[in-house]
Parts: C-alpha cells; structure tokens; sequence
C-alpha cells in the first residue's frame, strides 16, 4: 500500500533530489526563526548539515510565535492571532511531527462557521471531504447559495476554478485580482462573502489587490481539488509551548545551534561560501563564516539585509527584492473577561459585513492555559481579527468598530470587566499582488550559496500561507543538497492538474453554446 500524508488518495508527490543520506563537512546559516527557517533547519540538520539558526526575536515562531504577557498580575500567552492548521499542509505537519509524531499538539476545531451581516450562516461541519460531494453538498446545504442562483453563474468561469494546471494557472492570472475573478463568476453576492471573499483576506489583504491566481489556488487547495476537506486543527496551547520549544529541542539533539536576540544585518558572498554580520540588541556584532545561507525572513528585513549587501545577487534580481509588497496593516485585539461567553459559542467564527472585523476566536475554548486563566477567573479569553485595514482608519477607530461588532455577535459581554487587554496592529505580511508571477523572487537566487524560503517567495505548488513556508523551506534546503550530492525530501501536495477529467473539453463545449445557455 502507498504511503499517503493524508486521507486525500489524490495527493501529489514531487520527488526531491537524489543523493547520499548524509552530508558530511558543509554549514549553512539559516536567518529567520519561523515556519520557513524551521522547516529548512530541521530538513539540513537531519542530513548532517551544521545548521545554525538566527533569529531577531526573543522566541521563534516568527508571525505564529507567542510570547508572555501581564494580566491583573499573572503572566499569560499572547500571539499576533489565531491560524488555522489545514490538513492539507503537508509539510508543516511533517515539520511538527518531528517533536510530535501524533500531532498530540493540534486539537480539531468542530466546525468553522460564517456569517454574513443580515445574512445566512455558513456551516463547514456536515459537508462532505471528499469531491465532487464537498462541492454538491456545499451548494445544497448553503443558505447563502441557493439553487436558484446558480442561473446568474458564469459556467465558464466556474468550471475555469476546476480547469487548473499548477504553476501555469498562477501565470494565467496575472494581472487579474481575485475581485476580477469573482465578478466573473457571478456568484450570488451573499455566496461571494460567505464562501470565497472570506477566504481571500485570510492573505491579510484586500480582493482588489491579492492574485486571482492564488485565489484559484487556495480554492482548489482546500476544496475541489483536495479531500482533506475545510475544516482545520488549532495549536492546542500557546504556540511556543505546543510547537517551537519541543522543534527548538529536536534540533538542538541534531547539533543545531540557536541564536535567539541576534539579526543578521548584511553578509557577503565570498565566492567559497557566505560571510554573515550579526548584531543583537545590546549592540554585540559577530560574523558566522558557513558554506551558504537560507534568507527566511520577512520582506521588509529581506529587504533591509539585500540592500546591506552589494555582492548579494545580480540588479534584476536586487530589484525584485526591492519591489515586494506588504499587506496592509492588520490587527488583534485580545481580551480577557470577567464573564463568560454565551455557551455554544464557535472557537472561531469568520464573518462579513461586520464593518472592519474579518473573525471572532474564543481562545479559552482551545488553548490549554487561556481555558486555565478562564476557569480561575470564571471568565473567557476573545480575540477580534481586522484584516487589510484602510489606509485613514486610526487605531482608535478600529477598536471603536470592533468592540461595536462584538456587541453585536456577542451581547452577553457588554458591561462585562475587562481584566486585560492586548492591542497589536502589524504591517508585515506579504502582499502576494497582481503583478507577473515569474517575476517574483522564488527559492532560487543567482547566487547557488544564496536561497530564499517564505509564504512571499514564488513556489510552483497551489500551497500558500503557512504551508508555503514550510513547503519553501523544505525546497530550499533541497536546493542546497542537491549542490552537494545529498538526498532531498519529497514535496506533497493537492493534485497539480484537474482532479476531474474532462474539465477542458467541457469548457470548450460551454463556450459553443449561445451565451444565455450558459448562465
């Protein structure tokens, strides 16, 4: 029987470089401590590789770490929000079953519901995994997709979300927003909130301005083109405690070293290997002499560190570094409560025409010592998410408009005593645009001692957010193995073709018949 990663028998295996098991007498630096530098320490570290790992931050995790705060007294977890754990993120699973080989960590969320303001509610809970019955249970159970409505679709265009070729369909897209795609598909407006615009600013971003090709993407990914099916698995305790301090532990018995409070701030490609310049914040400088270097930062710090250093690539290539986008600015906005929340209440809730709040989380219904602090005060622990905010929002009119919303979905909480707050607004996710696809900066530099990995770097694979860093930490550290004859891993993903056959002819029957056939 064939090893699968998943339930999904469809999943795709891309097969790494062949090569010794073990590579003996070679160093690579690895600047960034999130999914991304992880997963390629943890792949060059496994291959005897001496890895060391750089990291700016106090903790690692990168934008999914956590860190300690004071509440009333007592010291608690905070992070910059909730992420989701999809079955589908095969590499990243992988990566925390080297700490956790049953994934005792994660924790199942039931349900994922949406809700659109005097609208429907979206329920994921009874919809079948695998397709097409995911997308025909979808429809027949979705309040916000009548049947009736499936007149006004673009069959076309509905059938072009099935009609996929991976990377082609991100090139087939650029150019064109995710906004763009959805009005070509016609949905019903209620459907597009509910059921794709939700998902498009989970990428921090606004439809008008994110791909329609990763949207194509992430549509396929986690629906029709997948059986793993919507529904997804949270860190069952704060991020450092579930998942980075027991990976940090793996690699360290790997022979690994962690650099936690340092930061790369320019290095030079030698023309034998890689000199990195290190700094730290009481100010120490260090250089770390290795045989190459994995780039697994955020953009803005890429940029920073590219810039420092002139022998670093080639003009075209410094350039695209130069011209990588932001997200715009988003924020959390965690409180702790001397009240409990209504009982029945969803750990996470994705809602719509909410004003600014894009999803409401009961952190105490899943983090291990968030349900601590709640049961010893009798309380609840909720956090409040506004993606893309607009530009001439201020911070006070944000919080005005969530703490409105939240009124609204949950008035069992007005009057109740906040016993501490947390208020984070962050600037630094990548903006995955419109611009062409082959002109983003992918794993692969002009330098072969120089590799980038990151959810913002170019990977041939529909994977995105959290599994993209993984996915091109893995293809980063595989880049360098094959350089020095050593044995890669193996990528799995959704399939990179039609999981239906058929889909083409079909559309170029669709577009024989006259125009109000096919509405």
């Amino acid at each position: 029987m064939t090893w699968l990663p998943g339930r999904d028998r469809r999943a795709e295996a891309h097969p790494g470089p062949r090569g010794d098991s073990r590579v003996t007498g070679r160093s690579v630096v690895v600047v960034g401590g999130g999914i991304a530098g992880l997963s390629a320490a943890v792949e060059l570290a496994e291959r005897g590789v001496q890895v060391t790992l750089l990291e700016r931050e106090s903790q690692l995790g990168g934008r999914v770490a956590s860190w300690q705060v004071d509440v009333s007294g007592e010291w608690t977890p905070m992070s910059r929000g909730f992420h989701a754990f999809f079955r589908q993120y095969y590499q990243l699973r992988a990566l925390l079953r080297r700490a956790d080989p049953t994934l005792s960590r994660l924790r199942p969320v039931a349900d994922y519901p949406l809700m659109l303001r005097g609208g429907p509610r979206d329920s994921f809970a009874k919809v079948a995994r695998t397709p097409p019955f995911n997308l025909v249970t979808f429809v027949l159970q979705s309040p916000s997709f009548p049947l009736s409505a499936l007149r006004s679709v673009d069959v076309d265009a509905a059938l072009g979300l099935l009609d996929v070729r991976f990377p082609q369909t991100f090139t087939d897209h650029d150019g064109i927003s995710a906004a763009q795609v959805l009005d070509r598909l016609r949905f019903p407006q209620s459907a597009r909130h509910l059921a794709l615009e939700v998902f498009a600013r989970s990428f921090f971003a606004d439809p008008s301005e994110f791909s329609g090709g990763e949207l194509v993407a992430m549509f396929h990914t986690y629906f029709v083109g997948s059986a793993e099916g919507l529904l997804f698995d949270v860190s069952a305790d704060d991020f450092d405690t579930a998942l980075w301090t027991p990976l940090a532990g793996h690699l360290r018995t790997l022979g690994a070293g962690i650099r936690l409070g340092t930061e790369a701030v320019s290095m030079e490609d030698t023309g034998r290997g890689v000199r990195v310049h290190t700094g730290g914040p009481e100010g120490h400088r260090g250089e770390i002499e290795a045989d190459a270097v994995v780039l697994a930062t955020d953009v803005r710090p890429l940029q920073g560190l590219v810039a420092a250093s002139p022998s670093l690539g080639d003009a075209g290539w410094r350039d695209r570094i130069a011209s990588l986008r932001t997200a715009p600015r988003f924020a959390v906005w965690r409180r702790w409560y001397d009240r409990p929340v209504a009982p029945g209440s969803p750990d996470f809730l994705g809602t719509s025409n909410y004003g600014m709040l894009d999803n409401v989380s009961m952190v105490h219904q899943f983090e291990d010592s968030a349900r601590d602090w709640a049961e010893r005060h009798g309380g609840s622990v909720v956090e409040l998410h506004a993606y893309a905010i607009p530009e001439d929002a201020t911070h006070e009119q944000v919080r005005a408009d969530l703490a409105a919303n939240q009124d609204l979905l949950h008035p069992e909480l007005v009057g109740a005593r906040v016993l501490g707050e947390e208020w984070l607004v962050r600037h630094d996710c990548p903006l995955v645009d419109t611009s062409p696809w082959q002109e983003r900066p992918g794993v692969a530099t002009p330098s072969e001692r120089v590799v980038l990995a990151g959810d913002g770097i170019r990977c041939d694979y529909p994977v995105a957010l959290m599994e993209r860093a993984a996915t091109t930490g893995v293809l980063a550290a595989n880049h360098l193995l094959a350089q020095w004859g050593g044995a890669g891993t193996t990528i799995w993903t959704a399939p990179t073709r039609p999981r239906f056959p058929g889909v083409g002819g079909l559309r170029k029957l669709v577009r024989k018949l006259p125009r109000e056939s096919t509405t």
